[in-house]
């Protein structure tokens, strides 16, 4: 019995020691710091306390729950250390210690995320427990409703009305009036390079191209044309796409509200969200950046909420979103069109129950956004994207291989040269920047490329086979802030209009010492405040996301999953073809229906129905 009694704390402490080590080499410490000490004590109770927890809890099905965290686990310990793992052994020759310290960081890091999975999904796991903080009401009584705070309280409950009855209405609002300022500051707007090629083609100095999204272009084109009705001034009449832009985004999330309240979702929830929102800084630059990233992640969410509207019912508003949603979700880019071409097999095995109203709405979707993208942009002379810009991730690894000095034999040398000049690749090529290469490729011969696409795929599979090692660097370099919840990069700090000679020019309406201090200080504060700054790593929200997909499979409502798809699958493609290594608004679609994958991963959607007429639209 003794033995049974000690064998659990034997685990327990050894699990510790591993999970000590791990921390101390990702925090770049020496084994004698204080702080390991304080690691291992604080990592042996928590673990003790976890298993007894779990122990408690009869409504989770140990053994997934355990294998769902096992696999993140040791999925999220890779990732991590394909990264970080050089700076634990940087100081060692000798293999055998190398791979010991590899060994000990990897099995600390998995047990480490293991056990906190397994404490986060003991709590998420409880349905019981979490519809009643998300589905039920709020309860009628408060802090602020002490008589000793009559007023005040008073206040609060004529708030809480408010926002209760006209959810959507006030977070249409709220956003907006805490969106304007960035507006007024960045007035017109913010146009980088990117918005200055697409507003050349809308006053016809170049001809249109499908390389920024022609139905963006197109959009560009009718408000500012909307603009010029009122006034002759260029600046003004940009504005107009702006405002528009800012009040689309608003109303996307006034649609989350509207839909999650009609699930059941509390109001202080919703609150919460529309300050998520209203209120973290980078939301607000977006708004006001005329980018297609940002009118292409109101749409994903908008998809996503109409899809979780049809799983209750079918009304034909929803219908019509989920329609309209789904063809702009396809043509506003080109990894929303391969996302959604993914999704359709799920999407029709989920709603096969509904298949004759549907159906035919997924089908509209497809065929549309179809015939728009060929036959109508072809008859109009659009410029489609050439060849190399999809070629991101392979021209990186192939530049690796040169770069590296690897031998290569004369057939494959002779194969490359015939496309691009080798003299200055090692001084362009940068493994977190495809753009270098893709224009080296652009100034030799990219026909020839195109035209012997059978050799050069020939080739790049013989180097990868050759060179692993060079492949796999390259890849991970060339991606790795999408997944690596520790690199930093800036976010949102774009302003004003680049340079340029069109007539359009950075005209603030406010300004002063005091607006651009305070605007400064909000989007630094990404970067210094901990718990904060998560919200600003693509990252850990790509991690979140994961958990929300453990989550719903350790709950058994793997049903859920079609709500994630699309996502994931739009995730994939910039896995796949991303030009930059740390581009967030790259991913912006994912971050901007952050609280739609957090809530629908928690909600109990067989208690809602009570729910469904509490939303105000």
């Amino acid at each position: 019995m003794s033995h049974n009694k000690y064998f659990p704390l034997l685990i327990i402490t050894i699990e510790s020691f591993f999970t000590t080590w791990a921390l101390m080499k990702a925090g770049r410490m020496e084994p004698g710091n204080l702080l390991t000490g304080a690691f291992f004590l604080l990592s042996f109770f928590l673990y003790r306390r976890i298993d007894s927890r779990l122990q408690t809890k009869s409504f989770i099905h140990t053994a997934l729950v355990k294998r769902t965290a096992l696999i993140i686990g040791i999925l999220f310990s890779l990732l991590y250390m394909a990264v970080d793992y050089s700076h634990y052994i940087e100081l060692l020759t000798n293999t055998f210690f190398r791979l010991t310290i590899l060994a000990a960081v990897f099995i600390g890091f998995t047990v480490l995320f293991y056990h906190l999975l397994l404490l986060l999904f003991s709590y998420t796991g409880d349905k019981e427990l979490l519809t009643k903080l998300v589905n039920a009401p709020l309860d009628a009584a408060s802090p602020l409703s002490d008589s000793r705070f009559p007023r005040l309280a008073k206040a609060f409950q004529m708030l809480h009305h408010l926002f209760d009855t006209h959810t959507a209405s006030c977070g249409f609002g709220l956003c907006m009036l805490c969106w304007l300022p960035y507006f007024l500051y960045q007035y017109p707007g913010i146009m980088t390079p990117d918005s200055i090629n697409q507003f050349e083609q809308v006053l016809g100095l170049l001809p249109y191209s499908n390389h920024h999204p022609l139905v963006h272009t197109m959009l560009i084109k009718l408000f500012y044309h909307i603009g010029l009705l009122f006034t002759s001034d260029m600046v003004i009449a940009i504005s107009f796409y702006t405002f528009f832009q800012m009040c689309f985004m608003a109303f996307c999330v006034s649609y989350l509200l509207k839909t999650l309240k009609q699930s059941g979702v509390r109001t202080g929830i919703c609150f919460f969200i529309t300050l998520y929102y209203a209120l973290v800084p980078y939301h607000a630059v977006f708004v006001v950046t005329i980018w297609k990233d940002i009118l292409f992640a109101g749409f994903v969410l908008l998809f996503g909420c109409s899809m979780l509207s049809m799983s209750k019912r079918l009304k034909a508003t929803t219908l019509a979103l989920f329609i309209f949603s789904g063809i702009m979700l396809c043509l506003m880019r080109s990894n929303g069109w391969y996302g959604f071409l993914v999704s359709i097999p799920f999407l029709l095995y989920h709603y096969r129950r509904k298949a004759r109203v549907f159906f035919p709405a997924l089908a509209a979707v497809l065929i549309t956004a179809a015939i728009i993208k060929y036959p109508v942009m072809n008859a109009l002379h659009v410029i489609q994207p050439d060849l190399i810009e999809s070629l991101s991730i392979p021209s990186q690894q192939v530049a690796a291989v040169i770069c590296n000095d690897r031998e290569l034999t004369e057939e494959q040398l002779d194969l490359i040269e015939h496309v691009v000049d080798l003299t200055y690749i090692k001084e362009l090529y940068n493994p977190t920047f495809a753009d270098n290469i893709k224009e080296l490729v652009r100034a030799g011969d990219q026909s020839f490329l195109a035209a012997h696409k059978k050799e050069f795929l020939s080739l790049y599979l013989s180097l990868g086979m050759t060179y692993p090692g060079d492949y796999l660097k390259a890849y991970i370099d060339q991606t790795y802030g999408y997944w690596y919840p520790d690199s930093f990069y800036p976010v949102a700090d774009v302003e004003g209009i680049s340079a340029t000679s069109l007539g359009v020019s950075h005209t603030p309406l406010i300004g002063g010492p005091l607006v651009v201090k305070t605007k400064e200080i909000a989007i630094k504060l990404g970067s210094m405040l901990p718990i904060y700054s998560l919200l600003w790593s693509m990252g850990v929200v790509f991690w979140f996301f994961i958990f929300c997909i453990g989550n719903i499979i350790i709950r058994s409502e793997k049903e859920k999953l079609i709500y994630f798809i699309p996502g994931f699958a739009m995730y994939l493609t910039v896995l796949i073809a991303t030009p930059v290594a740390t581009e967030f608004r790259y991913v912006y679609f994912m971050i901007f229906s952050l609280p739609f994958y957090a809530v629908v991963s928690c909600l109990n959607l067989d208690s809602n129905e009570s729910h469904s007429s509490s939303c105000s639209s």
